[in-house]
């Protein structure tokens, strides 16, 4: 990412690292990533406080205690501030996701935790989702779970889903354990969206929504082996295929 607005010297320059040769780019390296993490928290929060609308880049600068400069220099817009909260989310998720990856073969309980594992992830930043899932939900936004800006965290979110089906015990049919990880993460982009305008206290329809799809959805691929519904699964999975090349 550059940008004409910013000179990243406008930063301290950082001590020599003993292990370098003097010229301390490993040090520097990471007193950068620490400033951009600092300016990403700091955009976090002023969201949550003030409205993703309302808050601008220069107020995060200010706040972070960094130059408006600066700040374009890390991201170059606000936009791109939701794209690293993104790309930052999905490495939450993984994680709050891993015990249950980890110790559980059955399909829907791996299924249901890591669905369970993304709203505890995101309950943080509810009173602010509403706000830039409006313009999130614009097709030709950035912000689009689907745009090509998202593709990182779109991947790494889909990957979280792979690791479900794989894990997991399910005897699948061949077709459907392809396409299956990416249906699990449309399904979960639905979630999201119920999550976000969830007003129940602490979100608890949320969750209920997730324990009463998980035990259909686990009926559902457990049937996709019956012979019988097999052409039925691969109109299904053709139309997906002339969608998405479409």
């Amino acid at each position: 990412m550059t940008t004409a607005a910013a000179d990243p010297a406008d930063e301290p320059a950082a001590p020599p690292h003993p292990e370098q040769d003097g010229t301390g780019e490993k040090p520097r390296r990471a007193r950068g990533e620490q400033t951009r993490q600092l300016i990403l928290e700091t955009a976090l929060r002023l969201f949550r406080e003030r409205g993703f609308t309302e808050t601008t880049m220069r107020a995060i600068a200010k706040e972070a205690g960094v130059a408006v400069g600066n700040a374009y220099y890390y991201f170059d817009s606000k936009e791109h501030l939701i794209q690293g909260f993104y790309d930052r989310n999905q490495l939450a998720h993984r994680v709050a996701a891993e015990p249950v990856l980890a110790n559980e073969k059955d399909f829907a309980a791996r299924l249901r935790g890591v669905l369970h594992a993304g709203i505890d992830v995101n309950e943080p930043y509810h009173s602010f989702a509403a706000t830039f899932f409006k313009s999130a939900a614009e097709p030709s936004s950035p912000l689009s779970p689907f745009s090509r800006e998202s593709s990182p965290a779109r991947e790494a979110a889909i990957a979280i889903f792979r690791d479900v089906v794989d894990g997991s015990s399910a005897k699948l049919d061949p077709e459907l354990r392809k396409e299956l990880p990416e249906l699990l993460w449309l399904s979960w982009m639905g979630v999201v969206l119920f999550w976000v305008y969830d007003r129940s206290p602490d979100q608890r329809r949320t969750r209920r929504l997730i324990d009463g799809i998980v035990p259909l959805v686990d009926r559902l691929v457990g049937l996709s082996r019956l012979r019988v519904l097999r052409p039925a699964l691969r109109q299904v999975l053709a139309l997906i295929d002339s969608i998405r090349r479409d």
